[in-house]
């Protein structure tokens, strides 16, 4: 960490620059004494990055900002203050703080944070923003997490996690191939707090999740505008029960639905009518639980095709998590190709054709408000005429 950058000159050479090209700052000649042209532009193109993520970190003065990749890497204020509440008890342990987004967020519910990292110059810059911020409840240790609590001569309520994935693969990964190693560390973990919360990517599979830990009394499922962020594993010491699933929405309003796992073995009949009404098209939290049958149960809705996951009903379901369209006609495909000046926004659901190659086919206009629906019922393949009132 260098201090120099926060100097006064500096800090408002970084806010005039935000909208400048950081490659040609990168390259340009020193402007500051004790401050490279790199490190300026890698502390602009850090606080750009943060602007909408971390509004707070943002709009505070002499936040001082890690490598870009530790911003990108780490949780929004969005998501942090969401799993801030699931914190229990007066103490918590951040084994794995990062830029200490976390941290920061839990210090508000709880009366005790530490916070732990095992990068040196990650954790000065945590507990320097730390201070800034006035974040006094929150105390950032420079070790690594596990050392810490090894050595601790005190048990926590909660113990938070962000294990980091040793490869970069896209592929299905597990929790040993994560660093800490939860799965190797599980029962030690739980002999030292009452909960523990792992967050993980969304690739984590719930099922290999689940073979690979116990006790797992919640999995919260985390999204922002149909973007699956994060799961969130709860882990109780003295839990025994059934494991609960969380799909959460953090939009305009939040949204939240929850079942017991067992109720994914639900059947249901897939309706042989065609859609009319009003048509649901589930948000990312909802498809990754699994739940497609449970959704048309709860919401009173019908299935439109076991491999499509849309829904449709007579009446509008406000609570529902995703969009919702109304219905204003149905056109199968030699229907549609009488069809002139087509306009809307193409969406594509178990049909075998991209959205980009039939808006090119069809010669299809893109407006504000009206969709085209390709997709396939139990009747084959329609498309559905329809008008959003309800965004993500």
């Amino acid at each position: 960490m260098n201090p120099n950058i926060l100097d006064k000159e500096v800090q408002q050479f970084i806010d005039s620059n935000l909208l400048s090209d950081v490659n040609k700052i990168a390259l340009a000649k020193p402007m500051f004494q004790n401050v490279s042209s790199a490190e300026l532009a890698g502390q602009i193109a850090a606080k750009k990055k943060a602007k909408n993520k971390l509004p707070t970190w943002f709009s505070t003065a002499d936040i001082y900002y890690p490598a870009l990749l530790s911003i990108e890497q780490t949780s929004s204020e969005t998501t942090a203050a969401y799993k801030a509440n699931l914190a229990i008890g007066k103490t918590l342990l951040d084994l794995t703080a990062g830029f200490g987004i976390d941290s920061y967020f839990f210090s508000k519910k709880v009366d005790e944070v530490f916070s732990c990292e095992i990068n040196p110059e990650l954790a000065e810059i945590t507990a320097h923003n730390a201070k800034v911020l006035g974040a006094i409840k929150l105390s950032v240790i420079s070790d690594d997490g596990l050392e810490f609590l090894k050595n601790a001569d005190k048990n926590f309520d909660t113990i938070y996690i962000d294990p980091a994935r040793r490869s970069n693969s896209n592929k299905v990964f597990k929790l040993k191939d994560c660093t800490p190693d939860v799965t190797e560390n599980l029962d030690f973990l739980l002999a030292k707090a009452q909960r523990i919360i792992i967050k993980t990517a969304p690739l984590l599979d719930i099922s290999a999740g689940l073979s690979e830990l116990k006790n797992v009394s919640e999995i919260h499922i985390v999204s922002v505008k149909n973007e699956c962020k994060e799961l969130l594993w709860v882990i109780d010491k003295s839990f025994t029960g059934e494991t609960k699933i969380v799909c959460v929405t953090l939009n305009e309003k939040d949204k939240v639905f929850r079942f017991a796992i067992g109720d994914l073995q639900l059947k249901t009949e897939i309706s042989q009518s065609e859609p009319a009404g009003y048509l649901y098209e589930p948000d990312v939290a909802l498809l990754k639980s699994g739940a497609f049958n449970l959704i048309a149960e709860r919401f009173g809705m019908k299935k439109l095709h076991q491999q499509s996951q849309l829904y449709f009903s007579d009446e509008i379901k406000k609570d529902f998590l995703g969009r919702i369209f109304e219905i204003n006609s149905l056109l199968t495909l030699k229907e549609l190709k009488k069809e002139k000046e087509l306009k809307g926004n193409v969406i594509v659901r178990n049909f075998p054709e991209k959205a980009e190659n039939l808006v090119k086919k069809y010669k299809i206009e893109s407006t504000h408000d009206d969709f085209l629906v390709f997709t396939q019922s139990n009747n084959g393949y329609l498309v559905i005429k329809a008008k959003i009132i309800q965004h993500y």
